[in-house]
């Protein structure tokens, strides 16, 4: 029989519920410093001496052009101001999604790839203004048919300086677009997808080297009934007990446009058989917060159009419910989110959209404190 005392013993020895988190948004806004040429697919880094970094895929005309470039932009104000973009790559192809990482040593590793998506736009162009056929093909016989294809790869810039200055780009072995992530026994590891490859094999490569050179580590085995070739842009984070998480934007039938994700627990040697994680939105950055939290910011793209993100209090294990970081997404042209810790401890995060009126997409950031 309950007693008011057993009662009131009960409510004093019974764990405490948390709240559901929320993000707090304290500001939202564009930090594209050229509004006329599109900006797609950044990432966000912040160096350990508070400097922050965005990588995008610059100076473009469209989704899908011949004109993109690898820019950076730096910030020592922890975002509130930004500078002009410094050019770190220009090929005679289309250079797309970008990467950022800073490894245990200070050095920078940026990614990107190659691409001639646009080739199939260009060969059935008709009624275009004169001058954007001249400007499209004056890019496109830059190079032969034989170089052109030579070019495609997967790609890695390397500075040890801070980015004063950059190694040429080098081939590794996958890609994804937010790049390699160092981990705490001092390798460099990079989950992605071997682009260009019959087959298009999915898994990680590892640098013991700082992230002068590569060699493919382990495949993510491919889930009873999925075909590999629809698992695209991974990320991958080591969680507070050292574990490996890698999430695969999938557009398999089954949990199509859901993210998979994917665990190791011997250093990524051996990987899990990817799993559905209730989360409908692509592709995902992963953050391990300083208090040992993991937050997920992703592009949500289909009506209310915009970013998400949610957060892991047991390394991954699960994922709490969606919290909104922008809905104003004119259409699912939009998304890839990456968000950094501030040293206040507030969240920023930036992504790219297509803003309603605009004809070219722009760099927008959130700034936002996580409650709960």
């Amino acid at each position: 029989m309950w007693t008011r005392r057993s009662l009131l013993t009960l409510a004093a020895t019974a764990p405490l519920a948390r709240s559901a988190p929320r993000a707090d948004i304290i500001e939202i806004r564009n930090i594209t410093a050229d509004e006329n040429h599109y900006h797609g697919w950044p990432t966000l880094a912040r160096r350990r001496n508070g400097e922050l970094l965005v990588v995008v895929s610059g100076s473009r005309e469209a989704h899908v052009c011949p004109f993109g470039r690898v820019e950076l932009m730096r910030s020592k104000d922890d975002g509130r101001t930004w500078g002009f973009p410094e050019v770190l790559m220009d090929t005679a192809i289309d250079d797309r999604d970008a990467g950022v990482c800073e490894t245990a040593r200070g050095s920078l590793l940026v990614t990107t790839f190659t691409s001639l998506a646009y080739e199939p736009i260009l060969e059935k162009a008709t009624n275009w203004p004169a001058a954007r056929m001249q400007a499209w093909r004056a890019a496109h016989h830059r190079l032969s048919a034989t170089q052109r294809k030579e070019m495609l790869g997967t790609w890695m810039l390397r500075s040890t300086d801070g980015g004063m200055t950059w190694s040429a780009p080098f081939r590794v072995p996958v890609n994804s677009p937010h790049g390699a992530v160092p981990v705490s026994d001092g390798r460099v590891l990079y989950a992605g997808k071997a682009l260009w490859e019959k087959g298009g094999r999915v898994g990680v490569a590892e640098s013991t080297d700082d992230g002068a050179t590569w060699r493919y580590l382990a495949d993510i085995p491919t889930r009873p009934g999925d075909s590999v070739e629809q698992y695209h842009e991974l990320h991958m984070v080591e969680a507070a007990n050292n574990k490996l998480i890698a999430q695969i934007r999938n557009h398999n039938p089954q949990n199509e446009r859901e993210t998979l994700q994917s665990e190791s627990t011997d250093g990524g040697k051996t990987w899990s058989v990817p799993r559905p994680i209730g989360v409908w939105g692509l592709p995902t950055h992963l953050l391990k917060l300083r208090d040992g939290r993991l937050v997920m910011t992703y592009g949500y793209r289909r009506k209310p159009f915009g970013n998400q993100a949610r957060v892991s209090t047991d390394n991954g294990s699960t994922w709490s419910e969606p919290m909104t970081i922008s809905e104003d997404g004119m259409n699912g042209d939009l998304g890839y989110p990456s968000t950094a810790e501030l040293g206040n401890g507030q969240l920023l995060t930036v992504w790219y959209e297509l803003l309603n009126g605009s004809l070219r997409a722009q760099l927008r950031q959130a700034r936002w404190k996580l409650q709960g």
